[in-house]
């Protein structure tokens, strides 16, 4: 395998990470401007709620260091539009109460974001040459997909007390069921569906890669990032 000269930046990467920055800029443009009408209209609440939102959007942009800055951009770029989708338009814009079929969207994203979280932990251990250790393409597979699963469940959980503790509707009642119960196993069923999704297309990445033995896009995030594997 030829890799990239210490300090090299790709071209791919290099595009990855302007995207991400163009993509914030804009995603905060339009909840800055949200968030000045919902001043405007003393609406309080929610815009305290947005202004939480571009908290959480904004990080990368003041965190240099770390491990927020060392995650790869594509994988932010899929956080960042997952938390405004779930968060500014689920929750300020009221999708989830005017398509049916939001929420189950995005806990079946979810699965597939928290899959590959679990997928890139574990990658980093194994590809580390601090932890001497070598782990087969379908243990990290199975790990990535049974973290997803683990969190999703806490989720669950949580909005179970959310909604029992401060009279909050997190656990959206659907036809037929005002206890939320079917809510819960469909968010339940669709996070597994994005974890299985998640864990089945890490598992065929590594067993490529491995096989192949070709430069690809983690390896050179991996290159261009030799602080995370110390």
């Amino acid at each position: 395998m030829n890799d990239p000269a210490p300090g090299h930046i790709s071209q791919s990467g290099w595009n990855a990470s302007r995207l991400h920055l163009w993509l914030l800029l804009g995603l905060l443009a339009i909840m800055g401007t949200e968030l000045v009408v919902l001043l405007a209209r003393a609406r309080y609440l929610p815009a305290f709620t947005t202004l939480a939102i571009i908290a959480v959007v904004a990080a990368p942009l003041f965190v240099r260091r770390g491990l927020l800055a060392q995650v790869p951009s594509e994988i932010q770029i899929f956080a960042t539009l997952f938390i405004f989708a779930t968060l500014f338009l689920g929750e300020i814009h009221d999708f989830y109460e005017r398509f049916w079929w939001w929420d189950l969207f995005m806990h079946g994203t979810s699965g597939v974001l928290l899959g590959l979280v679990g997928f890139l932990f574990v990658y980093l251990i194994n590809e580390s040459e601090v932890v001497d250790v070598s782990m087969r393409a379908s243990f990290v597979a199975l790990f990535a997909f049974f973290f997803a699963i683990g969190i999703g469940a806490l989720w669950e959980i949580f909005e179970f007390a959310m909604d029992q503790l401060l009279g909050m509707n997190m656990q959206k009642p659907m036809l037929g069921d005002p206890s939320g119960l079917t809510d819960t196993m469909w968010d339940l069923i669709l996070n597994t569906i994005g974890a299985s999704v998640m864990a089945g297309l890490g598992w065929l990445y590594m067993r490529r890669a491995r096989a192949e033995r070709t430069d690809h896009w983690l390896r050179r995030w991996l290159d261009r990032h030799p602080e995370v594997m110390r």
